[in-house]
């Protein structure tokens, strides 16, 4: 069997790394929904606040939009609706305390005092409470002409911003392809790195794969995170009820991947110990550049679901002779314990697949 694939890449240096423009025009394209959203929202509540209302200068119906949508990834209506609420809970502290004690600097610190105090009582969240504080400050630092004349503003502004997240939703797929896709790529780089080790018997490669391997917990929290954002955005979005189970199928995907990248490093930590003596195993490490080569296959079923049915037969298809006792008969017992880690990697991988549990565990011969 051929070598895990190997990619090689011109990297920029100098001058040119720079100034390349590639880097920023790939976070525009992806912050386009967002711009989007919030440039209408905002707008849209000064525009009510002035020809509805008839408000003089509803700076807070604007702001509040604004730091409410943000550019954060998670765009979860809950997470919107939580920092709305929290810059209202600055705006009626303000409020009151302008109405009891009037405006001035020690009433400003007082005010910024009570409203942190209040939020973090209520909250957990950090971001929760600077909301709140920066538009306490915005209230008691800007006159107003009648009182909670902008606590009116900010809710016109904390309902546009729901309105966008429904009505003008972020492309819930776009971020959960894109961090699957970083899911993928490091789980194939983490398993070529432990396939060269086992071949060479070197131990430094080894202990390299297993660094790879355990990196991987972070990129699969950003794609929970991405998932979870656009599976709650779909809920309450009416133009995107067809895209609940695509998003559903990913979560499955990232549900599976999760335990097979905690089997990964369980391999890995194996192929270390074995290559201390130096020696090459090439069996397990050819048994684990077919198992990616299945991984692959189901990565590539992201963009396109025709592909899980060969994804599915690779790896049966290595499934089927994953015994360690047949395989490598009169092997050393940590040779054998090698390859019977892999058994439960591929069980994860054909569940990726959407292989029912039951079925992917039967795939595998009984030892």
């Amino acid at each position: 069997m051929d070598d895990a694939p190997t990619t090689t890449s011109v990297v920029r240096t100098g001058w040119r790394a720079r100034i390349d423009p590639r880097p920023s025009l790939v976070r525009l394209r992806d912050s386009t929904n967002a711009i989007v959203q919030i440039v209408v929202a905002a707008t849209g509540a000064y525009a009510f606040a002035v020809y509805v209302l008839g408000h003089p200068a509803p700076l807070l119906a604007a702001t509040v939009t604004v730091s409410s949508l943000g550019l954060v990834r998670d765009a979860r209506p809950r997470r919107v609706l939580e920092t709305v609420l929290g810059m209202l809970l600055g705006i009626v502290v303000a409020e009151l305390l302008l109405l009891v004690a009037g405006s001035g600097w020690w009433q400003l610190g007082l005010g910024l005092a009570i409203t942190l105090v209040v939020a973090r009582f209520l909250s957990a969240q950090a971001g929760f409470a600077i909301a709140a504080a920066i538009q306490s400050l915005i209230v008691m630092v800007i006159p107003a002409g009648a009182p909670f004349l902008r606590l009116v503003d900010g809710v016109v502004g904390g309902v546009a911003a729901l309105l966008v997240t429904a009505l003008i939703p972020r492309d819930p797929l776009r971020a959960a392809r894109r961090d699957g896709r970083a899911v993928f790529a490091a789980t194939q780089s983490a398993a070529a790195a432990i396939v060269q080790a086992l071949r060479r018997g070197d131990r430094v490669r080894a202990a390299r794969a297993l660094e790879k391997a355990r990196a991987i917990q972070p990129l699969l929290e950003a794609w929970r995170e991405s998932l979870d954002t656009g599976l709650a955005v779909a809920r309450i979005s009416p133009f995107l009820q067809r895209r609940r189970t695509e998003i559903e199928r990913h979560e499955r995907m990232r549900q599976a991947m999760d335990f097979a990248t905690r089997n990964l490093r369980v391999v890995a930590r194996r192929a270390q110990y074995l290559t201390d003596d130096g020696a090459a195993r090439p069996v397990p490490a050819d048994v684990l550049a077919e198992l990616m080569r299945g991984a692959e296959l189901v990565g590539d079923s992201m963009d396109d679901i025709s592909l899980e049915p060969a994804a599915r037969a690779q790896l049966a298809a290595v499934a089927a002779h994953l015994d360690p006792r047949t395989m490598q008969p009169g092997a050393s017992l940590g040779e054998q314990n090698l390859v019977a880690s892999m058994r439960p990697l591929v069980v994860d991988l054909l569940t990726a697949t959407g292989m029912p549990a039951a079925d992917a565990r039967a795939a595998v011969p009984r030892i």
